[in-house]
């Protein structure tokens, strides 16, 4: 499982850490870590031109550190200094010991030095930094940007929120970024994320002073762990049975595709209450179909209410009764604009709420931008003030749990072919099922959204490139082989 700590507890650990080490240890770690996996990227270290952007703090010094590294074992290292009177001093010496040239970020030479590097390593704000990058790194990041050179981030991308993923000005991409001691909220939520590039982790021995991680992202192996398996005795009832209150006479593939992720998702059956009963049948006759309301569907573990649901009194009627039952609910689409905060925090039952951001917008008052600005704080407000494990779709799912001392989980899987219509509908039953199977809420949804984004990207082939497009059914119809995939290991 990869972990993410705020800056506050990196601190923390690095001084507990600190406190037993020769002074200067643990920044060499770091930079022996860092011009590694420099050299790795570069294959041929000797002749490599690299570029060093140089701040003032620490995360300049782990650079010029490994920048020095790497010129000892041939590479020519010009280090571009944006504070030349608040550098590293121990840094600086042992670059120019090793051989390395500075240059000023205001010197006509520094752009393009840039432009022709191999390797740029991007040490001008460390994790503490606030607010997107100076004026005068601005361009500096630009040529990164433009140049052929690979762009390494040191800890963090220069200008992002370590702590949130927020990214309010000009900011670094990176094609990698060296993270040490534990990842950081901002390298795994867009849109900082997306800057980031591919994470690498370097131990720097922080592990025994970091406490409960802000952030987890599950890998295989706790969700294989996770995946309800049945036993042999089992029955499909004992394997659980999902309730889908899904379609309408205008939306009724709605219902077949929240019926399809449902009976992909482990529960042993599903019930299907709504207005699809016949393109439901007509795709999957195994499914229990009622064409009354919900609680005279039959017995179910679990509900799933909402995807092309619409909003007259019918809709409404239905989004009230299930709520009522005593089952986990999963709430989706047209029923999150049919609840209110007080209906749903006065349940006994879990409920999970599943919004894209634009959904998580109306239900917290604010606007979609807002909502997609701060991902983070905007799952974590969603879940404390419903009462409900809250999954927010996008770019990067995040399921939050109403209790803030538990960890936020971020969705490792997920490809921007996921963005089509009914995507979150195969989500939603899928996700449904899972409960009804008796997952916890929040593993329910930290599984289904694993499973959803694997299928996608296995059905689409980005998963072994840039990939094509697919639709809903073939995410779906792909679920079998995500399943297998992480079960397999």
């Amino acid at each position: 499982m990869r972990h993410a700590h705020t800056v506050e507890t990196v601190r923390a650990a690095e001084r507990a850490l600190m406190a037993r080490l020769p002074e200067g240890a643990l920044m060499q770690r770091a930079a022996a870590g860092l011009a590694a996996a420099c050299a790795g990227l570069l294959g041929r270290v000797y002749g490599a031109r690299v570029v060093l952007l140089v701040g003032s703090g620490d995360n300049g010094g782990d650079a010029l550190y490994a920048g020095a590294r790497l010129a000892r074992r041939g590479a020519a290292v010009t280090a571009v200094l944006l504070a030349p009177d608040r550098t590293h001093g121990g840094g600086l010496a042992d670059l120019k010991a090793a051989g390395g040239r500075t240059v000023t970020a205001d010197d006509a030479a520094a752009l393009p030095l840039i432009g022709r590097a191999d390797l740029v390593l991007d040490g001008i704000v460390g994790i503490g930094g606030k607010g997107g990058l100076r004026p005068a790194a601005v361009p500096l990041a630009r040529a990164a940007r433009d140049s052929r050179a690979t762009v390494v981030a040191v800890d963090l991308p220069s200008g992002v929120d370590a702590d949130t993923g927020e990214v309010t000005g000009p900011v670094v991409h990176a094609d990698v970024t060296v993270t040490f001691g534990t990842y950081k909220p901002g390298l795994l939520i867009d849109p900082a994320a997306v800057h980031a590039g591919a994470p690498r982790l370097i131990d720097i021995g922080l592990g025994p002073d970091l406490p409960a991680p802000a952030l987890e992202a599950l890998q295989f192996a706790e969700v294989a762990a996770l995946l309800p398996v049945p036993a042999t005795e089992s029955d499909k009832y004992r394997r659980g049975v999902v309730g889908v209150v899904a379609g309408s006479d205008r939306y009724p593939g709605a219902a077949v595709l929240a019926v399809a992720g449902a009976l992909r998702g482990g529960a042993g059956a599903v019930r299907y209450a709504g207005h699809g009963a016949e393109a439901v049948l007509a795709r999957f006759p195994e499914t229990l179909v009622t064409t009354g309301p919900p609680s005279e569907a039959g017995r179910v573990q679990a509900w799933v209410v909402g995807p092309g649901l619409g909003d007259g009194t019918e809709a409404r009627r239905s989004v009230d009764d299930v709520l009522a039952s005593g089952v986990p609910v999963l709430v989706d689409a047209d029923g999150l604009r049919l609840i209110t905060r007080e209906q749903v925090r006065a349940r006994t039952a879990a409920t999970v709420l599943t919004p894209h951001a634009g959904e998580a917008a109306a239900l917290l008052g604010r606007s979609r931008e807002e909502v997609e600005a701060a991902r983070l704080a905007s799952v974590r407000e969603l879940a404390e003030q419903y009462g409900a494990t809250a999954l927010l779709k996008g770019s990067t799912t995040l399921v939050a749990d109403p209790d803030r001392a538990v960890p936020v989980r971020v969705n490792p899987t997920g490809t921007s072919w996921l963005a089509t219509a009914g995507s979150g509908d195969v989500l939603s039953g899928l996700t449904g099922s899972l409960l009804a199977a008796g997952l916890a809420p929040r593993d329910a949804a930290s599984v289904g959204a694993h499973l959803h984004g694997l299928a996608a990207r296995l059905a689409s082939g980005s998963a072994a490139g840039v990939g094509a497009p697919v639709s809903a059914q073939d995410i779906a119809a792909t679920l079998p082989a995500a399943w297998r995939q992480v079960a397999g290991g």
